[in-house]
Protein backbone atom coordinates (compact mmCIF):
# COMPACT_ATOMS: atom_id res chain seq x y z
CA UNK A 1 0.00 0.00 0.00
CA UNK A 2 1.25 3.47 -0.91
CA UNK A 3 0.10 6.74 0.64
CA UNK A 4 -0.36 9.45 -1.99
CA UNK A 5 -0.67 13.04 -0.80
CA UNK A 6 -2.82 14.91 -3.31
CA UNK A 7 -1.99 18.62 -3.23
CA UNK A 8 -3.62 21.46 -5.13
CA UNK A 9 -0.43 22.96 -6.52
CA UNK A 10 0.62 26.57 -7.06
CA UNK A 11 2.92 28.67 -9.23
CA UNK A 12 4.52 29.81 -5.98
CA UNK A 13 7.56 27.57 -5.37
CA UNK A 14 7.01 27.82 -1.61
CA UNK A 15 3.88 25.70 -2.04
CA UNK A 16 5.65 22.64 -3.41
CA UNK A 17 8.47 23.04 -0.88
CA UNK A 18 5.98 23.06 1.98
CA UNK A 19 4.18 19.99 0.65
CA UNK A 20 7.55 18.22 0.33
CA UNK A 21 8.33 19.07 3.97
CA UNK A 22 4.97 17.66 5.02
CA UNK A 23 5.64 14.47 3.05
CA UNK A 24 8.96 14.07 4.86
CA UNK A 25 7.31 14.53 8.26
CA UNK A 26 4.58 12.00 7.44
CA UNK A 27 7.16 9.47 6.23
CA UNK A 28 9.28 10.00 9.35
CA UNK A 29 6.28 9.21 11.56
CA UNK A 30 5.66 5.91 9.74
CA UNK A 31 8.93 4.20 8.78
CA UNK A 32 8.36 1.64 6.09
CA UNK A 33 5.35 3.36 4.58
CA UNK A 34 5.95 4.71 1.10
CA UNK A 35 4.66 8.27 0.86
CA UNK A 36 4.36 10.02 -2.51
CA UNK A 37 3.08 13.44 -3.61
CA UNK A 38 0.99 14.32 -6.65
CA UNK A 39 -0.36 17.72 -7.67
CA UNK A 40 -3.61 18.64 -9.37
CA UNK A 41 -2.17 21.65 -11.18
CA UNK A 42 0.84 23.94 -11.66
CA UNK A 43 3.42 21.66 -10.00
CA UNK A 44 5.09 18.40 -10.95
CA UNK A 45 4.60 15.54 -10.67
CA UNK A 46 0.93 15.52 -11.53
CA UNK A 47 -1.37 12.93 -10.02
CA UNK A 48 -1.73 10.87 -13.25
CA UNK A 49 2.04 10.68 -13.72
CA UNK A 50 2.59 9.46 -10.16
CA UNK A 51 -0.08 6.78 -10.50
CA UNK A 52 1.34 5.63 -13.85
CA UNK A 53 4.78 5.27 -12.28
CA UNK A 54 3.43 3.36 -9.29
CA UNK A 55 1.48 0.97 -11.52
CA UNK A 56 4.56 0.39 -13.67
CA UNK A 57 6.49 -0.50 -10.51
CA UNK A 58 3.92 -3.12 -9.61
CA UNK A 59 2.05 -1.23 -6.91
CA UNK A 60 -1.52 -2.52 -6.67
CA UNK A 61 -3.18 -0.30 -4.06
CA UNK A 62 -2.91 3.38 -3.22
CA UNK A 63 -4.61 5.50 -0.58
CA UNK A 64 -4.97 9.08 -1.83
CA UNK A 65 -5.22 11.61 0.98
CA UNK A 66 -6.38 15.05 -0.20
CA UNK A 67 -4.37 17.88 1.35
CA UNK A 68 -7.55 19.91 1.70
CA UNK A 69 -9.13 21.41 4.78
CA UNK A 70 -12.77 21.42 3.64
CA UNK A 71 -14.99 19.42 1.31
CA UNK A 72 -15.31 22.02 -1.41
CA UNK A 73 -15.10 21.74 -5.21
CA UNK A 74 -11.61 20.22 -5.33
CA UNK A 75 -12.57 17.42 -2.95
CA UNK A 76 -15.98 16.79 -4.50
CA UNK A 77 -15.06 17.05 -8.18
CA UNK A 78 -11.43 17.68 -9.12
CA UNK A 79 -9.76 14.91 -7.14
CA UNK A 80 -12.31 12.15 -7.91
CA UNK A 81 -12.12 13.13 -11.59
CA UNK A 82 -8.31 13.07 -11.64
CA UNK A 83 -8.18 9.71 -9.89
CA UNK A 84 -10.92 8.34 -12.10
CA UNK A 85 -9.19 9.33 -15.33
CA UNK A 86 -5.93 7.81 -14.16
CA UNK A 87 -7.34 4.50 -12.93
CA UNK A 88 -9.46 4.11 -16.07
CA UNK A 89 -6.26 3.41 -18.00
CA UNK A 90 -4.51 1.58 -15.15
CA UNK A 91 -6.67 -1.51 -14.54
CA UNK A 92 -4.10 -3.12 -12.24
CA UNK A 93 -4.20 -0.23 -9.79
CA UNK A 94 -6.86 0.39 -7.14
CA UNK A 95 -7.02 3.85 -5.58
CA UNK A 96 -8.94 4.57 -2.39
CA UNK A 97 -9.73 8.24 -1.75
CA UNK A 98 -9.54 9.24 1.92
CA UNK A 99 -11.52 12.04 3.48
CA UNK A 100 -10.27 15.62 3.54
CA UNK A 101 -8.26 16.70 6.58
CA UNK A 102 -10.73 19.08 8.18
CA UNK A 103 -12.44 19.72 10.39
CA UNK A 104 -10.37 18.17 13.18
CA UNK A 105 -9.22 19.09 16.67
CA UNK A 106 -5.71 18.32 15.44
CA UNK A 107 -5.96 21.27 13.05
CA UNK A 108 -7.01 23.69 15.78
CA UNK A 109 -4.13 22.33 17.85
CA UNK A 110 -1.85 23.17 14.92
CA UNK A 111 -3.37 26.67 14.73
CA UNK A 112 -2.63 27.13 18.43
CA UNK A 113 0.95 26.02 17.81
CA UNK A 114 1.41 28.54 14.99
CA UNK A 115 -0.06 31.36 17.09
CA UNK A 116 2.31 30.60 19.96
CA UNK A 117 5.20 30.59 17.48
CA UNK A 118 3.98 34.01 16.28
CA UNK A 119 4.33 35.39 19.80
CA UNK A 120 0.83 35.00 21.22
CA UNK A 121 1.08 34.02 24.87
CA UNK A 122 -1.33 31.55 26.42
CA UNK A 123 -1.79 34.04 29.26
CA UNK A 124 -3.23 36.54 26.76
CA UNK A 125 -5.94 34.27 25.34
CA UNK A 126 -8.71 35.91 27.33
CA UNK A 127 -8.00 39.31 25.78
CA UNK A 128 -6.97 38.19 22.27
CA UNK A 129 -9.35 38.04 19.34
CA UNK A 130 -8.41 35.64 16.54
CA UNK A 131 -9.25 35.84 12.86
CA UNK A 132 -9.56 32.34 11.40
CA UNK A 133 -8.58 33.17 7.83
CA UNK A 134 -9.23 30.55 5.15
CA UNK A 135 -8.74 30.62 1.40
CA UNK A 136 -12.48 30.89 0.79
CA UNK A 137 -14.88 28.98 -1.42
CA UNK A 138 -18.07 29.40 -3.41
CA UNK A 139 -19.34 26.18 -1.80
CA UNK A 140 -21.82 27.03 1.00
CA UNK A 141 -20.98 23.80 2.83
CA UNK A 142 -17.30 24.77 3.04
CA UNK A 143 -18.12 28.27 4.27
CA UNK A 144 -20.44 26.89 6.93
CA UNK A 145 -17.72 24.51 8.10
CA UNK A 146 -15.26 27.40 8.60
CA UNK A 147 -17.85 29.35 10.59
CA UNK A 148 -18.54 26.31 12.78
CA UNK A 149 -14.81 25.74 13.37
CA UNK A 150 -14.51 29.37 14.50
CA UNK A 151 -17.43 28.96 16.93
CA UNK A 152 -16.13 25.69 18.33
CA UNK A 153 -12.56 26.99 18.67
CA UNK A 154 -13.81 30.01 20.57
CA UNK A 155 -15.67 27.79 23.06
CA UNK A 156 -12.82 25.33 23.62
CA UNK A 157 -9.71 27.52 23.43
CA UNK A 158 -10.24 30.45 25.75
CA UNK A 159 -9.78 33.08 23.04
CA UNK A 160 -11.71 36.28 23.67
CA UNK A 161 -13.30 35.96 20.23
CA UNK A 162 -12.78 34.03 17.00
CA UNK A 163 -14.11 35.30 13.68
CA UNK A 164 -13.90 33.61 10.28
CA UNK A 165 -12.53 35.44 7.26
CA UNK A 166 -11.88 34.52 3.64
CA UNK A 167 -9.28 35.44 1.05
CA UNK A 168 -11.64 34.91 -1.90
CA UNK A 169 -15.20 34.11 -2.98
CA UNK A 170 -16.75 34.95 0.41
CA UNK A 171 -16.79 37.64 3.03
CA UNK A 172 -15.65 39.04 5.36
CA UNK A 173 -12.10 39.59 4.17
CA UNK A 174 -9.26 39.28 6.66
CA UNK A 175 -8.81 43.05 7.01
CA UNK A 176 -12.54 43.49 7.70
CA UNK A 177 -12.48 40.84 10.42
CA UNK A 178 -9.40 42.46 11.97
CA UNK A 179 -11.16 45.83 12.05
CA UNK A 180 -14.28 44.28 13.55
CA UNK A 181 -12.29 42.66 16.33
CA UNK A 182 -10.46 45.92 17.02
CA UNK A 183 -13.79 47.44 17.95
CA UNK A 184 -15.08 44.46 19.91
CA UNK A 185 -15.47 44.77 23.65
CA UNK A 186 -12.74 43.03 25.64
CA UNK A 187 -10.37 42.53 22.71
CA UNK A 188 -6.98 44.08 23.46
CA UNK A 189 -4.97 42.43 20.73
CA UNK A 190 -5.79 40.74 17.43
CA UNK A 191 -4.10 37.72 15.88
CA UNK A 192 -4.61 36.22 12.44
CA UNK A 193 -4.41 32.44 12.08
CA UNK A 194 -4.28 31.31 8.43
CA UNK A 195 -6.33 28.15 8.01
CA UNK A 196 -4.32 27.11 4.96
CA UNK A 197 -1.73 24.42 4.43
CA UNK A 198 0.87 26.05 2.22
CA UNK A 199 1.98 29.46 0.93
CA UNK A 200 0.62 30.89 -2.29
CA UNK A 201 -1.47 33.68 -3.75
CA UNK A 202 -4.41 33.41 -1.36
CA UNK A 203 -2.29 33.01 1.77
CA UNK A 204 -0.39 36.13 0.66
CA UNK A 205 -3.74 37.91 0.43
CA UNK A 206 -4.47 36.82 4.00
CA UNK A 207 -1.11 38.18 5.12
CA UNK A 208 -1.80 41.51 3.42
CA UNK A 209 -5.14 41.74 5.20
CA UNK A 210 -3.45 41.02 8.53
CA UNK A 211 -1.35 44.20 8.52
CA UNK A 212 -3.63 45.77 11.11
CA UNK A 213 -3.28 42.82 13.48
CA UNK A 214 -0.80 42.40 16.32
CA UNK A 215 0.21 38.89 15.31
CA UNK A 216 0.20 36.88 12.09
CA UNK A 217 0.73 33.14 12.37
CA UNK A 218 2.41 31.03 9.72
CA UNK A 219 0.52 28.60 7.48
CA UNK A 220 -0.12 25.16 8.94
CA UNK A 221 2.47 23.53 6.68
CA UNK A 222 4.31 20.50 8.08
CA UNK A 223 3.08 20.96 11.64
CA UNK A 224 3.27 17.69 13.60
CA UNK A 225 -0.50 17.75 14.07
CA UNK A 226 -1.04 17.92 10.30
CA UNK A 227 1.27 14.95 9.72
CA UNK A 228 -0.58 12.98 12.39
CA UNK A 229 -3.91 13.85 10.77
CA UNK A 230 -2.73 12.70 7.34
CA UNK A 231 -1.88 9.32 8.83
CA UNK A 232 -5.23 9.20 10.62
CA UNK A 233 -7.07 9.67 7.32
CA UNK A 234 -4.91 6.95 5.77
CA UNK A 235 -5.64 4.57 8.63
CA UNK A 236 -9.38 5.28 8.40
CA UNK A 237 -9.33 3.89 4.88
CA UNK A 238 -7.38 0.82 5.96
CA UNK A 239 -9.90 0.20 8.73
CA UNK A 240 -12.86 0.08 6.35
CA UNK A 241 -14.19 -3.50 5.93
CA UNK A 242 -14.27 -3.14 2.17
CA UNK A 243 -12.84 0.19 0.99
CA UNK A 244 -14.49 1.59 -2.08
CA UNK A 245 -12.04 2.60 -4.75
CA UNK A 246 -12.01 6.22 -5.72
CA UNK A 247 -12.57 5.07 -9.27
CA UNK A 248 -13.25 1.68 -10.76
CA UNK A 249 -12.29 2.43 -14.30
Amino acid sequence: MVLLLVAHGSRDPRHAATVAALRERVAARRPGLRVEVGFLDFCAPGVPRVLERLAAEGVREVVAVPLLLTRAFHAKADIPAALGRATAVLPSLTVHQADVLGPSALLTDALDRRLRQAGVRDADRGSTGVVLASAGSSDPEAIAVIAEIAREWRHTSGWCAVRPAFASASSPRTEDAVRALRGAEGVRRVAVAPYVLAPGRLPDRIAAGARGADHLADVLGPAPEVAALVLRRYEEVLAMPSPVAAATG
